[in-house]
């Protein structure tokens, strides 16, 4: 297992403190925060220059942790995550338990189960989602891997994970999927 305990510890005091850290997700670069914390939250989009009417997704470890942030899973929303061959977010309705600006205006919400290993033992540690959004400015092209991400973006955050900043593989952003409350189904992208 590769050793990132440092990071972790770090990029835990600066979660629990309200802060923001960029670290590497199971797709792109992100920028993440508490997701329960509307202040954490509203600095992220502070940092990235982000409408508010805008939503971000959030991260977690564990596809039973997701029954804490919404009001009902339909059932196929099992079977997604089971048989996901990639990364992929779900926008799930009825979201719950998070920061009131991170919810969408129709009360909706984007969850990905990550697969990444320093994501899992950081969510394991901290406990709540963390918000992930990709390390670039609002309108900017997302950064392919950590040499891409601006300055700008870099000086404003309160932490960068040292784990991965030098792995240069080309990622591949998340499927995103519409899951109503009834089970239907809507690819937004694959």
């Amino acid at each position: 297992m590769t050793d990132f305990r440092d990071d972790i510890k770090s990029a835990l005091e600066v979660l629990r403190a309200g802060g923001a850290i960029l670290y590497p997700t199971d797709t792109v670069w992100g920028i993440g925060c508490d997701a329960t914390s509307p202040e954490a939250v509203q600095r992220v989009m502070d940092i990235k220059k982000r409408s508010t009417e805008k939503s971000m997704l959030v991260l977690l470890e564990n596809p039973n942790s997701v029954l804490s942030y919404i009001d009902e899973m339909p059932d196929v929303a099992w079977d997604l995550i089971d048989f996901a061959e990639k990364p992929t977010t779900i926008i799930f309705d009825g979201a719950k338990n998070l920061a009131p600006n991170l919810i969408a205006k129709d009360g909706s919400i984007g969850i990905r189960i990550t697969g990444e290993p320093f994501i899992q033992h950081l969510l394991q540690r901290f406990r709540k989602p963390i918000v992930s959004t990709s390390a670039n400015l609002s309108g900017e092209p997302c950064p392919k891997n950590y040499d891409d991400i601006g300055e700008e973006i870099k000086s404003k955050v309160d932490y960068i994970v040292k784990y991965r900043q030098d792995d240069i593989q080309n990622p591949v952003p998340s499927s995103i999927i519409k899951l109503g409350s009834t089970g239907l189904i809507k690819i937004l992208r694959k």
